[in-house]
């Protein structure tokens, strides 16, 4: 403890969480730790059991005292905390957001003084401040803050920071604690047994021997083994409060199912209840309570003893008089918390009052919390429909929370009341997209479809956007679906009733997918282009973007518009990082990672590779890396490659992302081809080409395929894939569908005839950004070439694609074309694309992010870094490339910069 406030002082983070059983001493530890850190300024906060649904509430304790620093957080920032502690209304934000608002907050709050943060009993935090505060933990590295949890059990949020094991007192030192508390002599053997069972609880060894008489102890004092250490030490508290006074007891009650710690709110309570003010005397006397500016009982022990030690009515009249102390204006969900708590049956003035605190803590962001609510008001409820439309309300709120084994007992729940057709709708579309959002994996797609069948005679338009997501989950799930492949989806969707009214873009969206997976390309190029263009106009809402933006740069791949794809992607990147939906930017920067990649910036798509693996890590979605794997293919760094490409298809095999597994087979076949190594590119190419041909991914895989074969003098299968790849480059007349075409020709063309395809290839590619696909074609023409001996004009075609490979950072098609440029007798240098340094990752993508002209706060917010950490990060940057300014990046980091900051 002192090493880590002597580390704050130092100006680095620490996180740690104290953890032990109840009695153990964490509390007594966290009072040490704010003693000796009295030079530090101080937060503090503290879980509540009976708080536990209220979100917020405990990260609202711990940053209250600094939310007068709120305006110097980033607009997006400030707004999202702004809205979860109900300072203003807005769209709940993202929970991930809310986390680095508070990341920011704390590394301001520790500009002028080191910060220490102390929570006590974390296992009582509401799980949206046990989210925030876990995420803030993880992310503290370069800030004079530190955040010290303690807790009995700690929940799966804190799993990832450091542990520190609180254990039991050596049996010597608890010998002389035990006989401290003892007026008397104890029996030796009694003496040894109560040390040997409380395992050394210092609570547990000051408080069992109490109310215990000298003859229970000189008898030989045992204690009930089947009883929990912490039931044992609340028996010991509640032994204490038998004999007290009854207004006493009543007040202990008020105070025990008042979480706040309020003493005005307490005594109005007391007031209704007639207990005289006098009655707190002997609690205090007995150390029990203090009341004071809070409210505290001497341990948290003493509340839980007392409140399932008195009856159920008591409990329910002490929950009734906290209700009408509380302001119903000020603080109306607590207000309706308690009345639900004094409930003794079905009440559905109540159960609505619940529905609108559920609403109010949905509106700041607060999910579990209206999970909660609405789960109170269902058991609140008697009538059969409400009651299944609550249960349908609860599980919704539960999904979105997260809380997926809870959402599925809802639905169950709702399940066996009486519904109406759109409610059992409902029903099975939530249970679809409860398989959807845990996995992505196999299950999803069939149940989705069934969710839309369903919904197709009762809301045709909800009926559509259910469509387009069983065709996203199939597509995810690729040759790894079950029931509900694209094909099922595809089928269905054409056949389902269409809503009245002009085409979303969504709706175009659905239908050209549909088209190319049930009648031809050809069919459904002009229906996906026109989606393509969309999504990259004005007529798309923000909701339909950021829900299907990424499927609409698929739309624009499979019409060979790369123009489209990047402007969309580019897009939909930025508005989720505006909105905070980092669970759709998981996705949507992956997505704009292969257009980048197509279009020869490696140094912009390590950065938004860096993102994606950030966001990833914040959020823990189950998205493969798929701008990685694009990226590992082209570059060619076989080792890293590799590795990528083996962990992901092992992972997303299991995990039933069947197009996560053709992706890293698609790699596979690139970098082999890089490598010269053609015989095993064609076996990667082939699998990856035979998975849902149909989509670009496979037609890629052909592309791959074709020249692999050609160099593998097998015919047959590069007249089958050149088939493959014609048939989808008919039906777009863009520049690289032509130029894609004209080269492929040209693998199984002879003579003048082969000429003249290189020749118009490269005229084609040319016109386009597609850097990488115009360096390959440069090689093929120049490899062919020096076949046919014409070495001059062979050395020009490969002195051209091994300069690109290297500008690009085409590693192993770099040296595949220097050595076709040694056997022409030309004699090359090998080069790199860049200088190498020791920056760790990390460190390289700050650095291009600063020489790009991003700030520091915009840098931390798109890394969850806090900007003092991204500065931290920057200094070492400077000292290991021997600048020292930021002006100086642009010349020691030397890269592309062909996209906007913003992208």
């Amino acid at each position: 403890m002192d090493a880590l406030v002597g580390d704050i002082r130092q100006g680095e983070s620490r996180s740690l969480v104290l953890r032990g059983e109840a009695g153990i001493g964490k509390t007594a530890l966290l009072e040490y730790l704010v003693e000796s850190a009295s030079d530090l300024a101080l937060v503090r906060a503290a879980g509540v059991e009976s708080e536990m649904e209220l979100a917020y509430a405990s990260l609202h304790q711990l940053c209250a005292p600094m939310l007068d620093r709120l305006e110097s957080l980033p607009a997006p920032q400030r707004q999202a905390l702004e809205i979860v502690f109900g300072m203003s209304s807005g769209a709940a934000p993202d929970r991930f957001l809310v986390g680095l608002a508070v990341l920011s907050l704390l590394s301001e709050a520790s500009e002028g003084q080191p910060l220490l943060c102390v929570v006590d009993d974390a296992q009582w935090l509401d799980q949206a401040s046990a989210l925030t505060l876990a995420f803030v933990a993880r992310r503290l590295l370069a800030e004079p803050v530190g955040i010290v949890f303690a807790a009995r059990e700690p929940g799966v949020e804190l799993e990832h920071v450091p542990t520190l094991e609180v254990p039991g007192l050596r049996n010597g030192d608890a010998r002389v604690l035990l006989c401290s508390a003892m007026g008397s002599i104890l029996d030796e053997r009694v003496r040894d047994r109560i040390i040997a069972e409380t395992r050394g609880n210092p609570l547990a060894l000051l408080e069992l021997p109490r109310g215990v008489t000298a003859a229970e102890l000189a008898g030989g004092f045992a204690l009930p083994g089947a009883m929990p250490l912490s039931s044992r030490i609340e028996e010991s508290f509640v032994r204490r409060v038998k004999p007290l006074p009854e207004d006493t007891r009543r007040l202990l009650l008020l105070a025990a199912a008042e979480p706040v710690g309020d003493p005005l709110l307490l005594w109005r309570a007391a007031e209704r209840l007639g207990i005289d003010p006098t009655a707190a005397g002997a609690a205090e006397a007995d150390e029990l309570l203090a009341i004071d500016e809070r409210v505290m009982f001497r341990h948290p022990l003493v509340r839980g003893a007392i409140y399932r030690w008195v009856a159920t009515e008591e409990r329910r009249a002490a929950h009734l008089a906290l209700a009408e102390a509380t302001d119903r204006y000020t603080d109306p969900d607590r207000r309706a918390w308690h009345l639900a708590a004094a409930a003794a049956g079905p009440n559905e003035q109540v159960a609505v009052e619940l529905e609108r605190s559920a609403g109010r803590a949905q509106s700041r962001g607060g999910l579990a919390a209206a999970a909660a609510f609405l789960q109170r008001a269902l058991a609140l409820t008697g009538d059969p429909a409400r009651r299944a439309n609550r249960a349908l309300a609860a599980a919704e709120a539960s999904l979105q929370a997260g809380a997926f084994d809870s959402a599925r007992g809802l639905l169950a729940t709702a399940e066996v009341g009486p519904l109406t057709e759109f409610q059992r709708a409902r029903l099975d579309l939530l249970r679809a997209e409860a398989a959807y959002s845990e996995s992505r994996g196999s299950e999803a797609p069939a149940l989705l479809l069934q969710a839309a069948k369903t919904l197709g005679p009762l809301d045709a338009h909800l009926a559509r956007d259910t469509y387009l997501d069983a065709w996203s989950s199939a597509l995810f799930a690729g040759s790894l679906a079950g029931d509900g492949s694209l094909h099922d989806v595809s089928r269905e969707a054409l056949a389902a009733p269409r809503p009245t009214g002009g085409r979303r873009p969504s709706d175009l969206l659905l239908e050209g997918f549909a088209l190319a997976l049930t009648d031809s390309r050809d069919a459904a190029a002009p229906v996906l282009e026109r989606a393509a263009t969309s999504f990259a106009g004005s007529e798309v809402s923000i909701e339909e973007l950021l829900r299907w933006g990424w499927l609409a740069t698929a739309a624009a791949v499979m019409v060979w518009d790369h123009e489209t794809c990047l402007a969309v992607a580019t897009r939909g990147v930025r508005l989720a990082r505006e909105a905070g939906a980092l669970t759709v930017l998981a996705v949507s920067v992956n997505v704009m990672t292969q257009a980048v990649v197509l279009s020869g910036d490696f140094g912009r798509a390590s950065l938004l590779v860096g993102e994606a693996d950030s966001v990833t890590d914040a959020t823990g979605a189950r998205v493969a890396p798929y701008g990685a794997l694009v990226l590992a293919g082209f570059q060619g760094r076989e080792a890293d490659a590799a590795r990528l490409i083996d962990d992901t298809i092992e992972e997303f095999t299991a995990g039933g992302q069947g197009t996560a597994v053709q992706y890293a087979l698609w790699a596979r076949s690139v970098l082999l081809n890089g490598l010269g190594r053609y015989q095993e590119a064609l076996t990667a190419a082939e699998d990856a080409s035979e998975d849902t041909p149909e989509l670009f991914v496979a037609v890629w895989a052909a592309i791959e395929l074709l020249e692999a074969a050609t160099r593998s003098d097998e015919p047959e299968v590069a007249s089958r894939a050149l088939e493959r790849i014609l048939a989808a480059t008919s039906v777009a007349p863009t520049d690289w569908a032509f130029g894609i075409e004209a080269r492929s020709r040209a693998l199984l063309s002879e003579g003048a005839a082969a000429d003249a395809f290189y020749r118009e290839a490269i005229e084609r590619l040319s016109r386009t950004q597609l850097r990488p696909e115009l360096a390959r074609t440069h090689l093929l023409y120049g490899e062919w070439l020096r076949r046919e001996n014409r070495r001059a004009d062979a050395r020009e075609q490969l002195r051209t694609a091994y300069d690109q490979f290297t500008s690009i950072g085409m590693e192993a098609f770099a040296e595949r074309a220097r050595g076709e440029l040694l056997a022409t007798g030309e004699k090359v240098r090998k080069r790199s694309a860049e200088t190498r340094d020791d920056l760790t990752a990390q460190e390289r993508h700050i650095a291009r992010l600063a020489r790009d002209g991003l700030s520091n706060p915009e840098i931390g917010a798109r890394l969850f870094l806090s900007p003092r950490t991204v500065e931290w990060h920057l200094r070492k940057v400077f000292s290991k490339l021997g600048i020292s300014s930021r002006r100086e990046l642009a010349k020691a980091l030397p890269g592309p910069a062909s996209l906007p900051v913003s992208a």
